[in-house]
């Protein structure tokens, strides 16, 4: 399916891009902030990436890697997007205090 490998490449940049920002900022909440839009991303990509195995391969053994791939990235994007929500006004007041 093109469709689940054009938004694996699509999420990876994304992680990519979050990861350089990460490193090129100096205000500590706002590292958190990005830190949870990447793993959000992250987990997008093994999402992906599983959902992509299980419809390429049929064996047993790639449903089974499907799966696994599926639960953790479904968990990393719950505790990203959970990290997301309680570091965003944090970063906001951080921001607003620093101009």
């Amino acid at each position: 399916m093109p469709v689940l490998a054009i938004l694996t490449v699509i999420s990876l940049s994304f992680y990519v891009f979050y990861k350089i920002k990460y490193f090129r900022t100096k205000r500590p909440m706002e590292r958190s902030w990005i830190s949870s839009k990447s793993s959000i991303s992250l987990g997008l990509f093994v999402f992906f990436f599983g959902l992509n195995q299980m419809f390429l391969n049929r064996s047993t053994v790639a449903l089974i890697v499907g799966v696994v791939f599926i639960i953790t990235g479904c968990l990393s994007i719950w505790a990203g997007y959970k990290a997301y929500k309680y570091y965003l006004p944090l970063a906001i007041k951080e921001s607003e205090n620093t101009r």
